[in-house]
């Protein structure tokens, strides 16, 4: 009789013990965040890629302008170009004629306005064509639904003068302004900060 009660209690502790390491390891799986799968872009990485690269090489130029720095500026500028004048607008023809020729019209405006940056020697000239090109770029952007990353539209107030907006496009909130600058002969960097966000371009999956 007693062998047959320790036989029984050896199989209730054997039991509990298998019970308690399968419990503990059920609770391990869910520790920690959930996975989250990536978003899918509406686009090829082939259209993604261009529109990143050009972005980045327009970002550059902004840079060059904070720093007044003409020669930078030009080559952030060329590069751009390059990316502007192979841009092809052709995926989004199978999707929409008119979207597509929409997309066209802003396309060629930022090729003729990032011509301007390059043919103009003054840099007050070339902010004015900047202020187009940013224009252009953001009704582009917001035309083919550009959704791998959040863009910031930005405004100066005093861009060209007083009440004289300016516009640039930003991959954050926060304002380093193209037109004012760490360098103007007015105001030296103590206006670098001047403006704010205006509107977003965000077609980015939740």
């Amino acid at each position: 009789m007693k062998k047959f009660l320790l036989f029984l209690l050896l199989i209730v502790a054997v039991s509990a013990g298998v019970w308690f390491f399968l419990l503990r390891g059920k609770k391990n799986t869910h520790k920690g965040p959930k996975p989250v799968s990536m978003a899918v872009s509406k686009h090829s990485e082939a259209f993604n890629a261009s529109i990143e690269s050009m972005l980045g090489n327009y970002y550059q130029m902004n840079e060059a302008f904070v720093n007044w720095d003409v020669n930078k500026a030009n080559e952030s500028a060329a590069a751009l170009k390059q990316g502007l004048d192979s841009f092809s607008l052709k995926e989004l023809e199978k999707d929409s004629v008119e979207i597509a020729q929409s997309a066209s019209f802003f396309l060629d405006n930022a090729r003729a306005e990032i011509q301007n940056i390059i043919n103009q020697p003054d840099i007050a000239a070339k902010r004015t064509s900047l202020n187009s090109l940013s224009d252009a770029l953001y009704m582009l952007m917001k035309t083919v639904r550009y959704d791998r990353s959040k863009l910031y539209l930005q405004e100066c107030p005093m861009a060209f003068g007083e009440n004289q907006s300016g516009y640039w496009l930003s991959a954050t909130q926060e304002v380093r302004n193209p037109y004012l600058g760490t360098q103007h002969p007015q105001y030296k960097a103590s206006m670098l900060n001047c403006g704010e966000p205006k509107d977003t371009v965000n077609f980015m999956q939740k």
